[in-house]
């Protein structure tokens, strides 16, 4: 008889792995840590994943499903460049100073060997609004015509370093800081 798998112990799971990964780092973390971290049993953990890479592609791709779904709430495509680029812009800063852990999760796992092709393609193709977006506005002429990548890559770890310097100095984040990052990057990103 198969037992169904318990979607409350997923999301036990995937906070304890998140957890350990702001501790110890992808590498640094056992399935052994995770079990314990979770409270459940190693052998429950090897139930809901046959190993750490798999419960780290499997965690990567909902982690970057819920980032790409909070990035576009309340967009709306007819709005003009600016404003939906500044709005989508406020999405994922408040999702990474929301969600710290998984932003550090997300950026540790971009450059690592645990993240499978597959997992790569289909993080890929959740990103492809975004990538839309920043192609409208250079065909607007609104921002620099370069390599996308390039621009999201500026633009991404801007934030990251903005939300790390936040979280680990205790520097607050005023609507001033937040109107002043944003300010910045425009002024880097356009045309």
């Amino acid at each position: 008889m198969v037992k169904l798998k318990d979607d409350k112990k997923i999301t036990q799971i995937f906070q304890a792995a998140l957890k350990l990964v702001a501790k110890k780092g992808l590498s640094g973390m056992t399935m052994g840590d995770i079990s314990k971290e979770a409270g459940i049993a190693t052998g429950t953990l090897y139930v809901y994943f046959t190993s750490k890479d798999e419960l780290i592609n499997a965690l990567f791709a909902a982690c970057r499903e819920s980032s790409v779904q909070v990035s576009f709430k309340g967009y709306q495509p007819h709005t003009p460049f600016k404003p939906g680029f500044r709005h989508i812009w406020l999405n994922i800063l408040r999702y990474k100073l929301q969600n710290f852990e998984e932003s550090v999760f997300m950026e540790q796992c971009y450059h690592s060997p645990f993240i499978t092709a597959d997992t790569r393609e289909k993080a890929q193709q959740l990103s492809a609004p975004f990538y839309q977006l920043i192609e409208r506005g250079k065909k607007e002429q609104l921002i620099k015509n370069i390599d996308t990548g390039l621009l999201i890559t500026f633009m991404i770890g801007t934030m990251n370093e903005l939300v790390k310097q936040t979280h680990y100095s205790g520097i607050t984040l005023n609507r001033s800081r937040v109107n002043t990052t944003f300010d910045l990057c425009w002024d880097a990103l356009k045309a």
